[in-house]
């Protein structure tokens, strides 16, 4: 007996031996990415959140061993991206967008096709500067300029409106003063900057990264920023509240989001990968060029920034008498 006593302590110290050398099977987020990332992005080719995407998800490949696709999806009010990502419901398929454009939408369509808890949000990459800007041939130096012409010329200036958060403050800005001036709808930001730039219409409000390549041409020029900060490449571009018209504040976000059945384990693993890299030094130098600021973000700082953004919107849309859409 003891002999057999003997042999199965042997057998049992062999099986734990075997066990501790096994591979350990690592959980679902560590093994993510398991085949390419795709990056669907709301905006256009030359857009900030593009550049940006770009930017990110060219470091992204190297650390995750995977290519990154960056894929633009404008149009709809965004909702041709946003529906892409829903539908496909899959870990590798993730949204790049600037809040604006999801947090309006209960104000500005009828009925909400999707709801928030569909897109979950991971994490936020950074600021985009939104500035007002008017053709440089436009006799007017200063926000208050703007609202005295317009107030001597009612209904005789246009305005570009590219939907979203931006154009709903735009809109308050106009009632609360008292302005009368018309709205011109563009699918599409970059026509709306060239737009300005012949003087087919007065004012844009957008991106400086949209807007950037008719600023160096010098056929426009910025009268103020929408963010609480002046914009770091153009100092002397004065913020709405500095301007005297608080109404128009909001700060540009961007950032990330997975679909509706994404593990919270893989949400934390992505946000802090691409905190990681955007806390890069030089991923915020090569950011700054195109009139955006590095600002990352985990999953709940990023809802806490975007539910800040919705809160200021319900202040506009009381102003204006909207009511937020059902889903």
């Amino acid at each position: 007996m003891s002999g057999l006593g003997g042999a199965q302590g042997v057998y049992r110290a062999a099986l734990a031996l075997v066990i501790f050398l096994l591979p350990v099977i690592p959980s679902g987020a560590e093994t993510w990415p398991q085949r390419p990332v795709k990056f669907i992005v709301t905006l256009g080719a030359g857009s900030g959140v593009d550049f940006g995407t770009r930017l990110l998800g060219d470091r992204a490949s190297k650390r995750w061993g995977q290519p990154v696709v960056i894929e633009n999806r404008p149009g709809g009010d965004a909702l041709v991206a946003v529906s892409a990502v829903i539908s496909a419901n899959d870990d590798h398929v993730l949204l790049a967008s600037p809040t604006s454009a999801l947090t309006a939408h209960p104000y500005v369509l009828q009925q909400m096709p999707y709801k928030d808890s569909d897109l979950l949000p991971i994490a936020r990459g950074w600021n985009t500067v939104i500035v007002i800007a008017v053709p440089a041939s436009l006799e007017v130096s200063t926000m208050r300029d703007l609202a005295a012409m317009t107030r001597a010329n009612p209904g005789k200036l246009n305005w570009a409106g590219t939907t979203g958060a931006i154009d709903f403050l735009f809109a308050g800005f106009l009632k609360k003063n008292n302005l009368d001036m018309a709205r011109v709808p563009y699918r599409n930001p970059q026509d709306a900057a060239n737009d300005l730039s012949t003087g087919r219409v007065q004012v844009a409000e957008a991106s400086l990264a949209t807007l950037r390549p008719q600023l160096q041409a010098g056929s426009i020029k910025l009268l103020a920023s929408t963010n609480s900060i002046r914009p770091p490449t153009h100092p002397e571009t004065p913020t709405v509240n500095e301007a005297g018209y608080p109404e128009l504040a909001l700060d540009g976000l961007v950032g990330f989001f997975g679909p509706r059945d994404m593990a919270a384990e893989l949400i934390a693993r992505i946000a802090e990968d691409i905190r990681a890299i955007v806390q890069e030094p030089d991923f915020g130098e090569k950011l700054s060029p195109t009139g955006q600021i590095a600002n990352a973000g985990g999953p709940s700082e990023f809802a806490a920034a975007m539910q800040e953004q919705r809160d200021r919107l319900a202040i506009a849309a009381k102003e204006l008498g909207l009511k937020a859409a059902a889903h």
